[in-house]
């Protein structure tokens, strides 16, 4: 199972972008979080399986109905995941 680090842009914060994007990850069966970035964006770290990355990564850009996602930028990730899926 790898790891990947998605960033997310556009309208994602204030609009319970983390919380949702926390549910998706659960139902997908992934690990890791979302947490806001100083820019505006939002982080996610997941790792699970492939089919479950891809399919959270199709869910990012939409997200929840408030939000406006421009861009997802996906790139490999090697650190640690802690168990479960956090909103930090």
């Amino acid at each position: 199972m790898g790891g990947v680090r998605f960033v997310v842009h556009g309208k994602v914060q204030g609009v319970f972008f983390r919380a949702s994007t926390r549910s998706e990850a659960m139902r997908l069966g992934l690990h890791g979080h979302a947490r806001n970035l100083t820019d505006g964006g939002v982080e996610v770290i997941a790792r699970g399986s492939d089919d479950a990355l891809r399919e959270l990564e199709q869910w990012l850009w939409e997200g929840p109905p408030a939000a406006k996602v421009t861009e997802v930028i996906r790139s490999d990730y090697d650190g640690d995941v802690r168990e479960g899926f956090w909103v930090l």
